[in-house]
């Protein structure tokens, strides 16, 4: 809403003690260069730069903006910011708690205000993807004739959750996750900084360490927590934030987990070893044990695709359409929603029937071809089609197997040298069982000789 007496009290109130507000309100940026991570949103230029009034003069003036991002990654902060650096007058609505009526206030005001006094309006709309389709259809026309220029803000997709007129009518601009270097440099800043911890604390290695994990790259949960073990801290008469007193404060144990040591390897090794051997619930312990460490979900998720071949394969043709699906879901959703996917796709493959075929097939195959054993294609198989290949023999007595009544043509398929090598040796376990029966028949029909 707009600032009234007792906002800008509250706000004095802030300035003369700072404790009054949270951690991470305190440490917001008040400047477009304060903020951390989203560099390629902040170009000189860039739609954000305009909203401030970097640069925003002539007939071009500055775009509605959708922001889209996880939580934590500045969406309030950008917002803030504009709100804080820009000459124009700034409204702050939440779609959590506004409607259609609300809306139209503010329409009705930056009307008013540019009319009588030329003052243009910035709407901050927080949460747009909670309003209706008609409670977002009520702000196309002020977009549209710019009576204001929004800021909106959302966590989910907005080509599923903001309806298509105003999409095509503002920049939607995505929010990348914040790394861990980002987050460690806010921590660093908040301890220092006079709107912050004001050195009264420091924060070793190892405990900072744990407080990027639990942050997993939310900034405001990174504040939060710092600012609550810092208290306990100075509670306790100490001036060093120890990993005990962090893991009392949160409640959450720190996870012995080097993601770039052996224990990265070693866990995520016991994992796949885990599926590999149909024990669901070690499985499940390994997969919580990297969740819990701050483990990347994208790294997890390609473990589980390559499991779902090397062993799994075709006893559940479905374990690798379900890995594929969790690492797309993961790379969307992110944590902690992508905890969720992670275990489905584990039970799933623990729990599949387990057959290494296709890996020692396409090992077999490797091996002979590394030693040399290839020799050149059968001319019935070459290409035909580009001038001069009849001229060559390519193509000359091949049997297209569809004109066959069964659909396979018993001809030489393999190079000469390898014409009878057989690399796929199907299980009977799941639904491999019908392969080793697909396979022993097409063999048979090929009239290959047994090797």
């Amino acid at each position: 809403m707009e600032p009234d007496l007792f906002t800008a009290a509250a706000e004095e109130r802030q300035e003369k003690d700072p404790a009054a507000s949270p951690l991470a309100v305190r440490m917001r940026p008040r400047t477009l260069d304060e903020v951390v991570g989203q560099q390629h949103l902040l170009k000189p230029g860039s739609p954000l730069r305009r909203l401030v009034g970097e640069g925003a003069t002539g007939p071009a003036g500055p775009s509605s903006v959708i922001l889209w991002g996880p939580p934590g990654t500045g969406k309030t902060t950008l917002a803030y910011v504009v709100s804080k650096a820009t000459n124009k007058r700034f409204v702050e609505l939440s779609a959590i708690t506004a409607g259609v009526k609300e809306v139209r206030a503010v329409i009705d005001g930056a009307r008013r205000a540019s009319g009588g006094y030329g003052q243009e309006t910035v709407l901050f709309l927080d949460e747009i993807h909670r309003f209706s389709k008609a409670q977002q259809d009520s702000l196309l026309p002020a977009v549209e004739n710019r009576w204001v220029t929004l800021i909106a803000a959302t966590t989910e997709n907005p080509y599923f959750s903001v309806i298509s007129p105003l999409l095509s009518r503002s920049l939607l601009l995505t929010l990348e996750p914040l790394t861990d270097e980002d987050i460690r440099g806010l921590l660093r800043r908040a301890l220092t900084d006079e709107r912050g911890l004001k050195d009264t604390v420091t924060l070793p290695a190892d405990t900072e360490d744990h407080l990027l994990r639990i942050a997993g790259g939310d900034a405001r949960r990174a504040l939060t927590a710092l600012e609550a073990a810092a208290g306990a801290a100075l509670d306790k008469g100490e001036s060093e934030i120890g990993l005990t007193t962090l893991e009392e404060t949160v409640d959450r144990a720190a996870v012995k987990y080097d993601r770039d040591g052996d224990q990265h390897y070693d866990v995520a090794s016991a994992l796949i070893k885990s599926i590999r051997g149909s024990d669901v619930d070690a499985a499940l312990h390994y997969l919580a044990r990297m969740i819990e460490a701050g483990e990347d979900p994208r790294f997890i998720a390609r473990r589980l695709m390559i499991s779902a071949s090397e062993d799994i394969g075709l006893a559940d043709p479905n374990a690798l359409p379900i890995a594929v699906a969790a690492a797309q879901a993961v790379a969307m959703i992110g944590f902690p929603e992508a905890a969720l996917t992670l275990s489905h796709a584990t039970v799933a493959l623990a729990l599949a029937p387990k057959s290494n075929s296709a890996t020692t097939a396409i090992g077999a195959a490797l091996d002979d071809v590394r030693k040399g054993l290839a020799g050149p294609v059968p001319a019935h198989l070459r290409d035909s089609h580009y001038k001069g290949a009849t001229k060559l023999g390519h193509g000359k007595d091949y049997v297209y197997p569809h004109d066959l009544p069964e659909g396979i043509a018993a001809q030489q398929y393999a190079p000469e040298a390898l014409k009878d090598r057989e690399y796929y040796s199907p299980s009977r376990h799941g639904a491999e069982a019908r392969y080793a029966d697909a396979v022993e028949w097409t063999r048979k029909h090929l009239g290959r000789k047994r090797t």
